[in-house]
């Protein structure tokens, strides 16, 4: 059996532009490898309908531009030349001309080329949407390795590339944030009581990772991330490398606005307690709240009891009495009294670091407990009644957000593989990954470029479908 496909192109007049050959086959029908276009068949079917439609499409559209705008006169040619047009489905070399302006153009330059109106960017943004999808989910090569086998992208493309291309992405979407700001609660609350009343709380939790570092190899840096849930809409995810963004108060208040934050929003906050998580969300909405997170004050409790059990082998009495007390104290946070249980922590690190004992980790637990009561005393004005919140089934805990450290993190940056970053390479991944696993990637792009949704929508549903 033989095929062969031809490609008309015409005008909206009906002129016929081209009609070539794009593909001829043999194909037998006895083998079932053989029914149907194969990978390469097809990858070389749109490679060549692409260079012909683009290269008609450019051909057309300077032929648009080759009269003066002002007298109609045709543009004298200085010359040409050849310019590289990256697509999905191939390179394609394009003639570039250059013509010389008209005499009664008052333009200051003598010559312009019209190609560089329509090719603003030489990566067509369907295939930058894709590298920076695919780069966001799994490593810069098995990305473009993926790319190469299901579409016939160039063979020169590589890991760099897509790496470079992602990194541009995400800086375009940095230069979209607004300035940082120290406070973003605006109006007054007679503003707020005139706004409508909001579809539901929403609960931020913030946590930290870390990954290695390319600069210093021996050590680590973190990552910030976080998940916001409301109550009746899509969460979102965000991540940030501290030591590297200079907006993280701005990167939260976006993605909260993104999902109609509005002033008199009920926001829970749940972070770990640092310092710079706490500067981080204050400031953002008057109906906030900030909690620290049960988690973190549980494995505390854990290090502390095994610190006791050792304790145990030495003075078996001076081990009960602090377990006893560990354990008072442990009540009185669950149940939101934290200035008490901050007293008691106070006593015991005392009682601890007075401790003479032959307990060769007893310098170790005396700075763990001290370290302990710091802790509570820097976030005292954030712990609520933990058990009465588990009763109410609302959330005391950034475990949702375990996860989320994991999805953003460890699934990509792969300690495991002995992966290396620096913090700009590590916090532009990050926002192209989280758009991607929240869905906002292609929105974005059809943001910046519209005639990718107008592509979309003038598919017809059944040639969708089939």
């Amino acid at each position: 059996m033989r095929i062969q496909l031809q490609l008309r192109l015409t005008t909206d007049d009906g002129d016929v532009i081209a009609d070539t050959e794009v593909i001829h086959l043999d194909k037998s029908e006895d083998r079932l490898e053989m029914l149907g276009l194969s990978l390469n068949e097809t990858k070389a079917l749109l490679s060549r309908v692409q260079e012909q439609l683009v290269t008609a499409q450019a051909a057309a559209y300077v032929a648009g531009r080759r009269r003066c705008p002002l007298c109609g006169c045709r543009l004298q040619s200085k010359g040409q030349r050849r310019v590289i047009f990256r697509t999905a489905f191939g390179n394609v070399p394009l003639s570039s001309p250059r013509f010389y302006r008209c005499g009664c153009d008052p333009s200051q330059t003598q010559t312009f080329s019209p190609l560089t109106g329509l090719l603003t960017e030489h990566t067509a943004p369907e295939l930058l949407y894709l590298e920076t999808k695919w780069a966001s989910l799994v490593s810069y090569g098995m990305s473009i390795d993926l790319l190469k086998d299901v579409l016939p992208i160039a063979a020169t493309a590589s890991a760099a590339t897509v790496r470079n291309h992602l990194h541009k992405v995400a800086k375009r979407r940095e230069t979209e944030l607004g300035d940082e700001r120290h406070c973003f609660i605006e109006g007054c609350p007679a503003d707020w009581e005139e706004l409508p009343i909001p579809e539901g709380p929403i609960i931020v939790g913030i946590d930290g990772g870390y990954v290695r570092s390319w600069e210093d190899r021996k050590n680590n840096f973190e990552v910030i991330v976080g998940k916001s849930v409301p109550e009746d809409r899509e969460h979102r995810y965000f991540g940030l490398v501290q030591t590297h963004d200079d907006k993280p108060k701005r990167r939260l208040f976006e993605v909260l606005r993104d999902q109609g934050f509005q002033m008199n929003q009920d926001i829970t906050f749940l972070t770990d307690g640092g310092d710079s998580l706490r500067r981080m969300i204050s400031n953002i909405s008057p109906c906030s709240e900030h909690h620290l997170d049960w988690f973190h004050i549980a494995m505390r409790f854990t290090v502390l009891g095994q610190f006791i059990k050792g304790l145990a082998h030495h003075e078996p009495q001076e081990a009960a009495a602090l377990e006893e007390r560990l354990a008072r104290i442990k009540w009185r946070l669950w149940h939101g009294d934290g200035r008490e249980a901050l007293i008691r922590l106070d006593t015991l690190a005392e009682d601890v670091d007075a401790l003479e004992t032959g307990y060769p980790n007893r310098e170790r637990f005396a700075k763990t407990a001290a370290e302990f009561a710091t802790y509570i005393r820097n976030n005292v004005g954030s712990i609520p009644n933990y058990g009465e919140r588990w009763r109410n089934g609302e959330l005391i805990s950034t475990s949702f957000v375990e996860s989320t450290v994991n999805v953003l993190i460890s699934k990509r940056f792969c300690k495991k593989q002995q992966m290396q970053w620096t913090p700009e390479g590590a916090h532009l991944l990050l926002q192209t990954r989280a758009q991607t696993l929240d869905g906002a990637l292609r929105g974005t792009f059809e943001k910046w470029y519209s005639g990718l949704a107008a592509n979309d929508s003038s598919i017809p549903a059944t040639a969708a479908a089939a």
